[in-house]
């Protein structure tokens, strides 16, 4: 399963490249794929201890490609973007449904309002750094769930206002953490719970009062 030289007759560009290390996050990633492949009946346990070795040793992608080359794509984990940046003047941003958390966010804007929504959003590692910029009119919502907790320590802000309101949930496991960095200069910034519907509401005052209406 380790690299072996390529043919000395072999001299296109891209055969002459080195090879890309692998992280360990990729390695991570392979080990998922190995396991869920097992899991599905498609390797044996002996083929499944075979990779598992080889993945964890391996020092390059090509190598940890060569381990999956003949399992399906279907379960294969999301890469997340390790950059994603906004840059809005007017007009709103908004991303939600399951869409995919990146690594590292750079949002600045001015007299427009930028949402994410983390309810449905697909998470792949435990924590999202974001740099802001916020100007005049530049609004910021970060809508969480349950496991996602918001750190605005890293954020100077000259003026507009900071609310970060926590979940009702209690012992739940982290799911991501949010790092805020950057400067609010008239802009500010809300991290909330999503809001109840109606039916959610009434569901809640039905089980304060014990589950039974009262009459």
């Amino acid at each position: 399963m380790t690299g072996e030289p390529r043919p000395a007759g072999d001299s296109s560009d891209h055969d002459n490249r080195p090879a890309l290390r692998a992280s360990d996050r990729e390695r991570d990633q392979v080990v998922e794929i190995l396991q869920t492949a097992a899991g599905d009946g498609r390797l044996t346990i002996g083929e499944l201890d075979e990779r598992l070795d080889a993945a964890l040793s391996a020092r390059t992608r090509d190598e940890l490609a060569r381990l999956t080359a003949d399992l399906p794509l279907d379960g294969r984990p999301p890469q997340a973007a390790e950059l994603l940046r906004i840059d809005q003047r007017f007009g709103d941003v908004t991303r939600t449904g399951r869409w995919l958390v990146p690594r590292r966010m750079e949002i600045r804007l001015m007299f427009c309002e930028a949402k994410l929504d983390f309810t449905e959003a697909v998470i792949t590692h435990s924590a999202l750094d974001i740099d802001v910029d916020l100007r005049v009119g530049g609004n910021l919502i970060l809508v969480t769930r349950p496991g996602i907790t918001v750190d605005p320590d890293g954020l100077e802000r000259s003026s507009g206002e900071i609310r970060i309101r926590p979940g009702t949930e209690e012992d739940v496991p982290p799911v991501l953490r949010v790092r805020l960095t950057g400067q609010s200069r008239g802009g500010d910034i809300t991290a909330r719970p999503p809001r109840r519907s109606l039916s959610q509401v009434m569901r809640r005052r039905d089980r304060g009062g014990d589950g039974r209406r009262g009459g």
